[in-house]
């Protein structure tokens, strides 16, 4: 059986009908990633021995009748989540030698329903990035053409589906770390609202930006992963205390009378053709299933990667001080303690790390807190309003993932700002702290995929999904697969 491009769902019914174990499962999982990943470079640490033992403990459950729809699905989290006694580096080689001692909440949710755990995947350094070219531990590799970027900084999450490394991977989501990689890589990637899931465990970026989410081959099994790691958690203090809904249960609503926003901001000159076609035919494509399109404007877009790259680095260099050489982590030989923080630093950060720390810092320190971070604090704030005003009218958005399809491993590497702007079409949402998603929505004329973003209201999770899911039951780009 073949099981590389299954769905959760497929495996789940494989595995509960007895034609297969999570125990062959894995190992045929495991295979394909000793097969593949000197081409993509995904993972960063795979745990064969550790995945096979998961594997036979989800094979006793399934045989006790014990069978969650994530039970012996062998699945690859992104290294920025803790994992007990599993090397977890966050793409830095500050942590190289770091083991936790305890693992996050999102991945304790799935491995107490049963999911195997393969490995932890690249990543861009601390999640910063937006191309998968910033990690200590080599680039990954976009599957469907091997020059490309995978997106960041959830590249190996993406590319880890698109390359049939796993069956479902982690990732979190800073300023589009999920959606972006998912629309290079032709997956569906969401972002959930802030504090739907628990960020317990998950290494710390930007704390009031940070969300966690699923990568996946389709809506279906986003709906399916989202319902087991979504909910509250008293160990994180902005985990919100609502109701999860069956997220399963309402796909198949239809999208008949939905009112779809089209952000006049999101729709500009410089959009890539292929990009522009897609979305039209995608909007046409929702016209027939029945939905209605109101022009809507958000009239802060033009701030919004000014105000993040503000708010995220001051943030950034707040949770990157604990880094110091003293506690965990790499430490330089030195003489006495403050060489010693300053040379751990500087072997252990990377060049954008390093880069952010020092805008960070420079936007808290003494004289210019008011001028830049309290004024982007403020702007946030308008730019959330936005949001609030627009959703009075519609019940989602439909914009652009990214400018441009995957562009070349090196391209943007030495230009920031052109990097940053990768991003345009997808910081907005989580400094308004909404949910978003990406979902496969065509292909460039070079045969790179091509994502679209639907953006739903806060904690509107179930709209969203009822929205995607419509639209990928009546196209067919989430079922062509890369051919590595």
């Amino acid at each position: 059986m073949n099981i590389f491009n299954m769905t959760i769902h497929e495996l789940h019914n494989a595995l509960k009908g007895k034609q297969i174990s999570s125990v062959e499962a894995t190992a045929a999982m495991l295979e394909r990633i000793e097969s593949v990943e000197p081409q993509v470079g995904s993972f960063i640490t795979v745990t064969p021995e550790k995945a096979l033992v998961a594997a036979e403990s989800a094979d006793q459950r399934i045989a006790r009748g014990e069978c969650h729809l994530m039970t012996g699905i062998p699945m690859a989290i992104k290294d920025i989540f803790l994992t007990e006694g599993i090397l977890t580096t966050c793409g830095s080689r500050i942590l190289n030698n770091f083991i936790p001692p305890y693992s996050a909440a999102s991945w304790e949710k799935l491995r107490d329903r049963g999911a195997v755990l393969l490995g932890k995947l690249n990543q861009d350094e601390f999640a910063m990035g937006s191309s998968n070219e910033s990690s200590a531990y080599g680039t990954t590799r976009n599957p469907w053409d091997l020059s490309r970027i995978p997106g960041g900084s959830s590249g190996g999450s993406a590319a880890a589906v698109a390359a049939s490394q796993a069956i479902a991977t982690l990732g979190t989501d800073t300023g589009g770390s999920i959606r972006q990689p998912a629309s290079h890589c032709g997956c569906v990637g969401l972002k959930p609202t802030y504090g739907r899931v628990s960020r317990y465990g998950v290494i710390a970026y930007a704390s009031s930006l940070d969300q966690v989410g699923p990568l996946t081959r389709d809506v279906a099994d986003c709906a399916v992963m989202l319902e087991a790691i979504a909910g509250h958690d008293p160990k994180d203090s902005t985990s919100v205390d609502t109701p999860v809904p069956n997220y399963s249960a309402t796909l198949k609503n239809g999208v008949k009378g939905l009112k779809i926003g089209l952000p006049k901001e999101y729709f500009i000159d410089g959009l890539d053709p292929d990009v522009q076609v897609a979305m039209d035919a995608a909007i046409e494509t929702y016209r027939r299933l029945g939905a209605e399109f109101v022009e809507i404007s958000l009239p802060h877009t033009d701030y919004a990667v000014a105000t993040y790259y503000l708010i995220a680095t001051a943030e950034a260099s707040s949770n990157l001080a604990r880094y110091d050489g003293v506690r965990f982590g790499h430490r330089a030989e030195a003489d006495g303690l403050l060489d010693m923080y300053t040379k751990s630093r500087s072997e252990g950060f990377g060049a954008e790390v390093k880069r952010r720390i020092m805008l960070g810092t420079y936007a808290l320190s003494s004289g210019y807190y008011d001028a830049y971070y309290v004024k982007a604090q403020k702007v946030r704030t308008l730019i959330m309003n936005d949001f609030i005003r627009a959703f009075a009218d519609v019940d989602v958005m439909l914009t652009p993932v990214a400018p441009t399809p995957a562009f070349k491993i090196g391209e943007k590497i030495n230009d920031p700002l052109q990097m940053y702007l990768s991003d345009i079409f997808t910081i907005p949402v989580n400094l308004a702290g909404t949910c978003a998603m990406s979902l496969p929505a065509g292909f460039s004329t070079t045969g790179l995929p091509i994502g679209l973003q639907l953006i739903g209201k806060p904690f509107g999770e179930e709209a969203l999904l009822q929205a995607g899911y419509a639209f990928e039951q009546a196209t067919e780009w989430h079922i062509r697969k890369a051919t590595i």
